[in-house]
């Protein structure tokens, strides 16, 4: 392969949920077929790709105004090809690590946090010890 494929990977809420799935969803040039993306995530990540599946975005208009009785268009985005990759058990990529550590790290903080509520909760409802003292006050020693 002369030519290398640029894979932008597609971070939404949708694709997240996906990728708990070994599907991941990549932007690709729309002059690539399956089997030149199959390559560039197997050499670019060193996994194991199942299947490619392609679908092909329009571009949305951005604005139409009327002239001279017409309707025009003035302006588009761009026409995007999306790839949904599916790998094989045992092989991920890495494109949501940041997420899944502040998930981590979230749920980490959070457990440190109700174990010292707890223990507050604990401290405030034991009984408080009152001592007796066994000794008699100075004042009735003295007397006797």
């Amino acid at each position: 392969m002369s030519k290398q494929t640029l894979l932008i990977p597609r971070l939404s809420e949708k694709s997240y949920a996906l990728s708990n799935n070994r599907v991941y969803v990549v932007d690709v040039n729309r002059s690539v077929n399956k089997q030149q993306i199959k390559l560039a995530v197997e050499s670019q990540f060193n996994v194991k790709v199942k299947k490619v599946n392609l679908t092909n975005l329009t571009g949305k208009s951005k604005r139409t105004i009327s002239k001279g009785g017409r309707r025009v268009s003035n302006g588009r985005d761009n026409n995007i090809k999306k790839a949904y990759v599916t790998l094989f058990d045992g092989h991920t990529l890495p494109f949501f690590n940041a997420i899944e550590e502040e998930e981590k790290q979230a749920e980490k903080t959070q457990a440190e946090y109700a174990k010292q509520q707890a223990k507050t909760a604990d401290k405030e409802n034991k009984p408080k010890k009152r001592s007796i003292s066994t000794r008699k006050s100075s004042k009735s020693e003295s007397e006797e």
